[in-house]
Formats: C-alpha cells, sequence, structure tokens
C-alpha cells in the first residue's frame, strides 16, 4: 500500500482522535501566550563574541547603559514669563520624585560654579535663589543661562532657537525591563498631556527608551491589525474565486488554528516579539491558504469527476499531500536558513517561521479532508468555478504563449535580465536605527525636532582608555581629548559633545569669575591653580560620574547621532578614526567607538553578509530537494531558472527606486524564493505523471499540466500577492517594503512559471524528457495509479 493512501486510512478513519488531539495541542499552545514577551532593547545583529558587541560591553560595565536619557523641550517664546517658567521647572521636580527616575537636569536645577577665594575652592549656587514672579525676572535667568553658561549649551537650550530642554536620568537598572514601559505609558505621557493642556505649550519628548518604548507598543498594536487584514483579504479572496462560504468558513478555521500555534511556539520558546517576529501570525496565515487552495481545488475536481465523497477525500490526500508536504517543506526551508546565520534575532524569526510553515501543512492536511468527511457534497454551484470562462480564458492564452511565442518569452526574458543587472549596480546599502521606525507617529517627529535643535538623539560613545589611574584629569589627555573634540564639532550629522572637558572648561571660567570667555581648557599654569581649587570643592558629581570611571582611567565622550545610514556612518567613523590616531598614540592610549546605535549599523552590514550567505544556502538546498524529488540535474536547472529570475527582477526594481538593501529587505529574496519554488514544484510534479501518461509525449505532457495546475498556481498566487500587500499598511519602513517587494517578487514567479517554465521544457525537450534522464523520484510527488 502506497504510504500515503495509508496515510489518507488513517486521517479519515482516525477522525474523532485526530480532532482531540488537535484541540489539546491548541489549548496547551494557547496557555503559553502568557510567555510572550515584547522586546524592550534594539535588536543586536552582532553575534554575541564579535568584536563590536565585546567593546559595547566593556563600556557597559564601565558607565552603565547609555540609552537611559528620557528629553523633553519646547520651542515656545511664552514659556518665558513667570507662570509657564515656573511650571516648567515644577515639572521638572515631579519626574525627580518617582522612584524610576535617577535625576532630572533642567533650568530649574542648574547650579553654577562661583569662585571663593578666602577658602580657595569654588562654591556651587543655584543660579537663581527667588522664585521669578515678573517678566524682567525670568528674562535675567534666561541671559544668565543663554549668555553666561556655555557649559549647558546644547545640553540644556539652543541659544539661536531659544528651545529649551529638560534631560530626565532613568534609573539604569529599569532602562531594559516593564518597568520603563510602565513609566512612560502610566506616568510621563500623562503628566506631559496635562501640562500641554494647562499651559497651552507644545511639549516634544524623544531620548532612547522613550523611542524604543513608543516603538514597541506600535508593533503591538500592528499585530491585531495585521492578522485582522489579513484573515479578512485573504477570506475574500478565497471566497471570489470558491463562491462557497463552507470553504471559506474551513479555510478560516485552519489559518486560525495557526495564528494560535504560531503565537503560542512564540511563548513556549520564550522569545521576544520584535518587528520580526509580529510578521509571523499574519504570514502563516498568507502562507496557509494557498495549501487549502489546493487541497479544496483537487476536492471538488474529484467530487465533479465521480461524486464519491470517500474516495474524493482519499485522493486529496494521497494526490497533493506528498507534492504539498515538498511546496511547505521548501518554504520552510526559506526561512530556516536564517537559523544558520550567527544574528540571534534571524535564529529566532527562522526557527519559529519554519515550525508554523510545516505545522499550518500539518493543519490543513488534516482539518480540511476531515471537516468536509462530515459535511454533505458540495452542490453544484460550488463547483461553478472549475469551469469559469475567465479563467479558461487565461490558460488558453497561456498555453498559446507557451506553444506559438516561445521565442517571445526569451527575449523578453534576456532583455529583463539586462536591465535589472544594470538596476542591481543601481542598489545602495543602508542600515539605521531609526530608519523604519513610522514616520507619520508623533515620536518619530519628535526625533526630526530634537535632530534639528540639538543635533540628533542616539549616542555615539567614544572611550578612551589612559592605561592610568587618574590619567584622565592630566593636562596632556584633555588636550588630546580636546582636538577630538573639534573634529566631533566639524562633523554636522554629530551633535556638540559631553564630557569631562565641559566640566573642566566650566572649572576655568568660574575661576576667572564666571566670565565666559574663559570657558576653555587651562594652561599648564592655570592648571595647577584650579586643580587646588577643584580639589577643596564638593560639587554635584553626578554628571562628572557620568563621564569619568571610579579609576580615573577611562574617560568617555558622548555625541548624538543624526538618522543616518551605513555609507555615511563608515566616512565619519573614518574620519573620527584618523583623527584619533594622529592625536592619540598607541602605546599611551586605547580609544575605541561604541553605543547602540554604532553596533546597529556594524549590525546591518554584518547581517547583509549573513543574508547573502543564507540566500545562497536557500538556493542550495532547495535544490537538493528537486534533485531528492526529480532526480534530475537538468530538471534542477530547469526549475531554479524561473524561480531566481524573479529575484534578479526585484533587485533591479530596488535599485531603479532607490530602495536599499538593508535587514528588512534582504528577507524578501530568501522568503520569495522559498515560496515561489512551491509553483514549480506542483507544476513539474504534475508534468512528471502526465510523461508517462501519455508516453513521454512532451508537448502534451506539457499543455496538460499547465491546464491543470495553471488555475491553482494563478489562485494561490493572486492570494500571496494581495496577501503580503497587506504589509504595506504598515507604518514601520521596514514592513512595508518587505510586503511590497514580496508581492512584486512573486507575481513576477508567476508569470516566470507558467510561461517561461513551460517554455523551457518545450524547447529542451529532447534533452530532459527521456527515462534516462527523467529518472522515477525518490518519492512519489503524485500517485499515478487510480485507486481501485
Amino acid at each position: 500500500m502506497n504510504f500515503w493512501t495509508h496515510v489518507s486510512r488513517i486521517i479519515l478513519k482516525g477522525r474523532y482522535i485526530i480532532l482531540v488531539l488537535i484541540a489539546a495541542a491548541t489549548y496547551f499552545l494557547a496557555s503559553q501566550m502568557q510567555y510572550m514577551r515584547f522586546s524592550y532593547t534594539e535588536a543586536n545583529l552582532l553575534p554575541e563574541n564579535h568584536k563590536v558587541n565585546i567593546e559595547y560591553n566593556h563600556f557597559l560595565e564601565l558607565f552603565g547603559e547609555e540609552g537611559n536619557l528620557i528629553i523633553i523641550a519646547t520651542q515656545d517664546s511664552t514659556i518665558f514669563t513667570p507662570k509657564k517658567f515656573n511650571a516648567w521647572n515644577n515639572l521638572s521636580e515631579k519626574f525627580d520624585s518617582f522612584p524610576e527616575v535617577d535625576f532630572t537636569v533642567a533650568v530649574g536645577d542648574i547650579k553654577k560654579l562661583k569662585k571663593n577665594t578666602l577658602k580657595q575652592r569654588f562654591d556651587v549656587e543655584p543660579i537663581y535663589t527667588k522664585i521669578p514672579e515678573t517678566v524682567d525676572d525670568v528674562l535675567k535667568i534666561k541671559h544668565e543661562l543663554f549668555d553666561n553658561l556655555p557649559f549647558f549649551d546644547n545640553f540644556l537650550y539652543n541659544k539661536k532657537s531659544g528651545t529649551i530642554r529638560t534631560v530626565i536620568y532613568l534609573k539604569k537598572d529599569i532602562v531594559n525591563t516593564a518597568a520603563r514601559k510602565d513609566f512612560v505609558f502610566d506616568t510621563l505621557n500623562p503628566i506631559i498631556s496635562q501640562f500641554e493642556k494647562e499651559n497651552n505649550i507644545d511639549i516634544r519628548v524623544s531620548g532612547m527608551p522613550y523611542i524604543r518604548t513608543m516603538n514597541a507598543q506600535n508593533i503591538i498594536d500592528e499585530i491585531g491589525v495585521f492578522v485582522g487584514l489579513a484573515l479578512g483579504v485573504t477570506a475574500f479572496i478565497f471566497f471570489l474565486f470558491f463562491r462557497s462560504i463552507r470553504a471559506t468558513a474551513i479555510t478560516l478555521l485552519v489559518v486560525s488554528i495557526g495564528v494560535i500555534w504560531a503565537f503560542g511556539f512564540i511563548g513556549l520558546f520564550r522569545y521576544e516579539i520584535t518587528v520580526l517576529m509580529a510578521l509571523i501570525p499574519p504570514l502563516i496565515i498568507v502562507i496557509g491558504v494557498p495549501n487549502a487552495i489546493f487541497l479544496i481545488n483537487k476536492y471538488q475536481q474529484e467530487i465533479k469527476k465521480h461524486g464519491n465523497q470517500a474516495k474524493s477525500l482519499q485522493r486529496v490526500i494521497t494526490k497533493i499531500g506528498n507534492a504539498t508536504l515538498m511546496t511547505n517543506v521548501t518554504t520552510a526551508s526559506g526561512f530556516a536558513t536564517f537559523i544558520f546565520t550567527k544574528s540571534q534575532l534571524l535564529r529566532e524569526f527562522g526557527t519559529i517561521a519554519s515550525i508554523n510553515i510545516l505545522a499550518i501543512f500539518i493543519l490543513a492536511l488534516l482539518i480540511i479532508p476531515i471537516m468536509y468527511s462530515f459535511m454533505p457534497l458540495p452542490k453544484e454551484k460550488h463547483l461553478k468555478h472549475l469551469e469559469r470562462k475567465w479563467i479558461e480564458y487565461i490558460v488558453k492564452w497561456m498555453e498559446s504563449i507557451v506553444r506559438n511565442h516561445r521565442i517571445s518569452v526569451y527575449a523578453i526574458t534576456l532583455v529583463l535580465i539586462i536591465v535589472s543587472i544594470i538596476g542591481v549596480y543601481k542598489i545602495k546599502v543602508s542600515g539605521s536605527l531609526i530608519e523604519d521606525m513610522p514616520k507619520g507617529k508623533q515620536f518619530f517627529k519628535d526625533i526630526v525636532f530634537f535632530e534639528n535643535e540639538f543635533g540628533g538623539i542616539m549616542p555615539l560613545e567614544i572611550i578612551i582608555d589612559t592605561k592610568k589611574e587618574k590619567g584622565v584629569m592630566k593636562l596632556s589627555t584633555l588636550k588630546r581629548m580636546n582636538k577630538l573634540d573639534e573634529t566631533i564639532d566639524e562633523i554636522p550629522q554629530l551633535s556638540k559633545s559631553i564630557s569631562v572637558l565641559n566640566l573642566v572648561k566650566y572649572s576655568k571660567q568660574a575661576f576667572y569669575g564666571g566670565n565666559p570667555k574663559y570657558y576653555q581648557l587651562p594652561t599648564n599654569q592655570e592648571k595647577n591653580w584650579i586643580l587646588s581649587y577643584t580639589k577643596n570643592s564638593s560639587p554635584n558629581t553626578n554628571l562628572l560620574n557620568n563621564f569619568i570611571d571610579s579609576t580615573g582611567r577611562y574617560a568617555r565622550i558622548t555625541t548624538f547621532m543624526k538618522d543616518i545610514g551605513t555609507d555615511k556612518m563608515e566616512l565619519i567613523e573614518n574620519r573620527l578614526n584618523q583623527k584619533i590616531a594622529k592625536v592619540f598614540p598607541k602605546e599611551k592610549y586605547n580609544v575605541t567607538m561604541t553605543g547602540k546605535a554604532l553596533v546597529f549599523l556594524k549590525g546591518t552590514n554584518y547581517l547583509i553578509n549573513n543574508l547573502i550567505i543564507s540566500l545562497s544556502l536557500a538556493i542550495i538546498l532547495i535544490a537538493l530537494f528537486m534533485a531528492f524529488m526529480f532526480r534530475s540535474f537538468r530538471m534542477i536547472l530547469i526549475s531554479l531558472i524561473p524561480n531566481i529570475l524573479p529575484l534578479l527582477i526585484t533587485a533591479g526594481i530596488m535599485g531603479y527606486i532607490g530602495v536599499p538593501i538593508k535587514p528588512s529587505t534582504i528577507l524578501v529574496f530568501s522568503i520569495a524564493f522559498g515560496i515561489s519554488v512551491d509553483d514549480t514544484i506542483h507544476f513539474l510534479a504534475k508534468y512528471r505523471q502526465e510523461l508517462k501518461e501519455n508516453n513521454w509525449r512532451i508537448k502534451q505532457s506539457v499543455y496538460n499540466a499547465l491546464r491543470e495546475t495553471g488555475v491553482s498556481m494563478f489562485y494561490t498566487s493572486i492570494v500571496l500577492f494581495f496577501g503580503f500587500l497587506v504589509f504595506t499598511i504598515s507604518s514601520f519602513g521596514g514592513t512595508k517594503a518587505l510586503g511590497g517587494l514580496v508581492s512584486i517578487t512573486l507575481l513576477f514567479a508567476m508569470v516566470s512559471n507558467l510561461l517561461l517554465l513551460p517554455s523551457l521544457l518545450l524547447s529542451l525537450e529532447k534533452n530532459i524528457a527521456n527515462k534516462k534522464v527523467f529518472k522515477e523520484p525518490t518519492l512519489d510527488i503524485l500517485i499515478d495509479e487510480e485507486e481501485k
């Protein structure tokens, strides 16, 4: 007895037990959904042992989490009136009182250094002692702040635009936890909204903890939208094709259970919900519906042929089961190749996606025949779609093209290849921490605001190891840091830096009576005088501790980057490295650049290299499946050409329309290749069967295969096209690009498999369609004999 015949009998005879087992598995996986966690950090695209990660972790050991600043700002001239000015400072004090906040720095918190000649020390006194009651009082404070305290320039104010801001330092141990989310949504946002309403002032909010929180919430909000839309769109298209509420309901049942399983597996593996992981549930719907199309279409064809329900259901499993298994295995393989990358983000995505693709196949193969076994035979109206004139016209058109215009097909293919190759050379590589974030959201608009006003919000850290304790405060070190600082100021994509230099310069200014023109590094002679004053002082060291480690060996220079891609970042990095090499001799200093934004940008390049390997692996792996199924090297080549061509065309389109290669778009190729090759398998499986039935008459076999599989291939491709098109409504740029590009690629793949593949088979008939070359497959893809 054939294996799949045996499987069909087990499924149909044990249908009650199978339904109970599916229900139990669904209940178990639904219970695991409680363990799903949403990501509170940016995705780390690099392996743990990568040099860039090691340097970043070393930085964290020295200074703690660098992304713990939440910044609020306002650009409103009325803020410099007594009522609003005092309200702004009270707002800072209010935030400072919450347990999640380490400390705040605002205008009201500013302390200025004052020289105490009698005791030879610097005293710390507030910028004002009396709460301002008149406009003149506020303007005096503004003058003192803007004109006499350059230490706080670009930190608490922008002198040119009049923008002022408050910096909220979160406690570092809560930055990457759920407590951060609770603080932002339950404390920060409501208080700011209330302040805006009471004072009629627009407040801008940013900083990496805030951006991460708002971005994560956006991912959560979109999961439900995607699942709902994917279900709605695919169900609607499915119903248009089949005109059967029963068939549509069964399909929705299958994919709905698949979605529960997808969430359940994420919880079971204790993985975090990232932008990529959020795509899996709707992805399962989009991939699951084509399984249902092939199974239900075959069932209805069999019913129309002989009207025997039991025989029809058995043949659905025996004739479609193995081919559908192989198509799902190849699709899963496209995703599974991500497991072999060293990126944790991609490994988790590949693991969950491949498991769930195989799971949705099993669910479809079990549920669809079992549900139909409980139902009466389809009515005549439900089978009418099998004879639709427009579908028949499309199939005849395809047959005519393949029969009479193969030269045109090859000519167009050649032109597309040449044009696409030219487009490929226009592709740029890009990567940015915020590039794919939702540009229509207020928090993204605030990012742009802070870039314009203060030079950026993404920290870039430069760590200087002096190799000696207290080496940072040596004047020679400070002078070297100052030269590097001058280079940072010259780069428009970077903000003014913050470091111990600011405090040292401020000390000199205070030594000379607060005159702002002395805000500079001391000379050798001045250093000794100023140092004696500094040693006798006990200023608030919160800011100082953030920029020198406890031993005085390591210094930190922090600047903030604008939203720049990898190409610009590489230029900036090279420029800074050249200055570092010139200013800091290697025998005395170790200087490294790090920071979350830099780690992400480095990870982008690393990921792109890994994904090229992943795509190559997917092609090799699927070629091996083809070899396993058809045992013909020539058939492998013929089957790969129609599926690699759409990838090349899509890459060319990306080059022409300016879509860069980045983590979100590079995924397109592995995903699309794994899915598009399914049509090839179905077509070649039917072609092999027709060859045997037609005594190796090639032309007749190709046309028969085209007629029978063309409809299902057309149906599934349309469902996949519109299913992936759902992702283009995302507010995330990467998700939008992924959905649009996969849709385009699959559309080209459908045309390629329906026109180019049969054309190749006909043109190369003498070389491939003989019993010696086209051997018996290792596994039967389709059963040839009619069941007795």
